[in-house]
């Protein structure tokens, strides 16, 4: 648990650095918002079906993460979306299969 929330609150202090040197299209920070609000659509559903908050360490969490400290860079050095845009589609996929396991009692 300790782990999982180390992790936001690093997620969430690079936000703040971050943001505002990145200019990224309008959609691009919308698709940002849907993945931030499935994973708090997963942790209200964690409370009110188990009573707890749940973070599945799926694969697909941990490829998101190692992308997103490769992507981002790479989005910055490269002058390009393309990086940023396959960690997107990876982590909307972590956020719907980490909704899925957490309805389904398949965490770890």
């Amino acid at each position: 648990m300790l782990d999982s929330l180390a992790d936001l609150a690093f997620v969430i202090c690079c936000c703040f650095k971050l943001i505002p040197a990145l200019a990224f299209p309008k959609w691009l920070w919308i698709w940002g918002g849907v993945i931030v609000a499935t994973k708090i659509i997963n942790q209200i559903s964690a409370l009110v079906m188990h009573k707890k908050c749940i973070f599945p360490h799926t694969i697909a969490n941990k490829v998101t993460g190692v992308l997103l400290f490769v992507g981002v860079p790479l989005t910055v050095f490269l002058e390009s979306i393309v990086p940023i845009i396959i960690v997107a589609v990876v982590a909307t996929f972590a956020a719907v299969q980490e909704g899925h396991f957490i309805r389904m009692k398949k965490y770890q």
